[in-house]
C-alpha cells in the first residue's frame, strides 16, 4: 500500500521530491471511484485532493494512519476540518498559489460581460453584422464591489484600479481601520451598500453557514439592473435558482459563474437556455502556471508536515 495518495490532477514535476522519500500513488481517477479511494488509504500517511474528493468521517475512518491532507487550492468546504482536528490530521491549503489566476479570470469576465461582443464570432462568420446590437459598456469609471477582501480579492482590486475602476469591499472579519484598506485604495462598506453600488460584484468568501446563499433573491433585488455578478469563490454562496430567475427577469444584467452547488451541472440545470450568463467548469484558479505553483506548494506543505509528524 502507498504512503501518499493523490486522488485528483496536479502537475507531476513536484512529485519527484515526494517519490524520493515515500511510496506515492498518483491516480486522478480515484476521485470518481470512492470505494477504490477508500481502499487505497489503509496505510496512507498523506492524502492530496482538489475540491471534488470528500474528506469526511467515512474517508478518515478508512485512513487510520493519515497525518496530513494537502489541498490543491484554498477552499476547504470538502474537508471535515473538525474531524481532521480531532484526529490530529493537518489540513494544508495551497494559500496564495492561484490568486493571480482567479484575479485575471474575474477581470476578464467583467470585461466580457460589460462589452458583450465576444460571443458573436459565429454570427459574424455567417455574414451577419449586428454592430448596433453589440455596443457594450466600459468598466473604467465603474464600481468593482468585492464580497470578501482576502488575498484573491486584493489581487482583483489592484487590477480593477488599473482599469480605472473605483473599488469597494465588504469583509466582516477586517476592521474598518485596518491598514489594508488604505494600502489597496479600497473603501470598506456595509454589505447592503456593496450590493447597491456594485457595477461588478465579485465574490471572494469561503462556503460556511454564514455565506451559504449569501447572494439570494433578496440580495439580487438590491443590485442595479445594469450590474453583473461574478462567482469564482464557491458554489453554494450563490442561490443558483434565484440567480437564474434574476437573469431571465432582468433583475441584473449578466453573470459569470465558475462554481456551482452541484458539479458538474446537470443538463437541465437552472441556467439552461439563458443567454446572459457565462458558465465555466470550476477553472478560474487553474492555469498552466497556477497548476505548477499550487502543486509545488502542496508538495512542499506535505513534506514539511510529514517531517514534523515524525520528529
Amino acid at each position: 500500500m502507498s504512503d501518499i495518495i493523490i486522488a485528483e490532477f496536479m502537475d507531476e514535476k513536484p512529485l519527484e521530491a515526494l517519490r524520493a522519500r515515500f511510496d506515492v500513488c498518483f491516480d486522478p481517477t480515484l476521485v470518481d471511484d470512492r470505494a477504490r479511494l477508500l481502499d487505497s488509504l489503509t496505510a496512507a500517511c498523506g492524502l492530496i485532493v482538489r475540491n471534488r474528493s470528500q474528506v469526511d468521517v467515512e474517508l478518515l475512518d478508512a485512513a487510520p494512519s493519515l497525518k496530513a491532507v494537502g489541498r490543491l487550492g484554498v477552499g476547504l468546504d470538502n474537508i471535515d476540518l473538525e474531524a481532521c482536528a480531532a484526529r490530529g490530521i493537518r489540513v494544508l491549503p495551497a494559500t496564495g498559489a492561484n490568486d493571480v489566476a482567479v484575479a485575471e479570470y474575474v477581470i476578464a469576465a467583467a470585461l466580457m460581460l460589460h462589452r458583450g461582443a465576444y460571443t458573436s464570432s459565429a454570427t459574424v462568420a455567417a455574414g451577419h453584422w449586428p454592430r448596433s446590437a453589440l455596443i457594450g459598456r466600459e468598466v473604467a469609471g465603474q464600481t468593482m464591489a468585492l464580497a470578501g477582501f482576502g488575498g484573491i480579492a486584493r489581487q482583483v482590486a489592484a487590477r480593477a484600479s488599473a482599469f480605472g475602476m473605483r473599488v469597494i469591499a465588504h469583509d466582516p472579519n477586517i476592521s474598518d481601520d485596518d491598514s489594508c484598506w488604505r494600502d489597496h485604495n479600497v473603501a470598506p462598506v456595509a454589505f447592503d451598500t456593496l450590493l447597491a453600488e456594485a457595477d461588478v460584484l465579485s465574490l471572494h468568501v469561503p462556503l460556511i453557514s454564514a455565506t451559504r446563499h449569501l447572494i439570494d433573491a433578496e440580495a439580487l433585488r438590491q443590485m442595479k439592473t445594469s450590474a453583473v455578478l461574478i462567482n469564482s469563490a464557491r458554489g453554494g454562496v450563490v442561490d443558483d435558482i434565484a440567480l437564474a430567475a434574476a437573469l431571465r427577469g432582468g433583475t441584473i444584467a449578466a453573470a459569470a459563474i465558475d462554481v456551482f452547488e452541484h458539479e458538474p451541472l446537470p443538463a437541465d440545470s437552472a441556467y439552461a437556455g439563458i443567454d446572459n450568463v457565462l458558465l465555466t467548469p470550476h477553472i478560474a484558479g487553474v492555469t498552466e502556471q497556477s497548476n505548477q505553483r499550487v502543486s509545488q506548494v502542496t508538495v512542499d506543505n506535505m513534506l514539511r508536515a510529514l517531517s514534523e509528524a515524525t520528529t
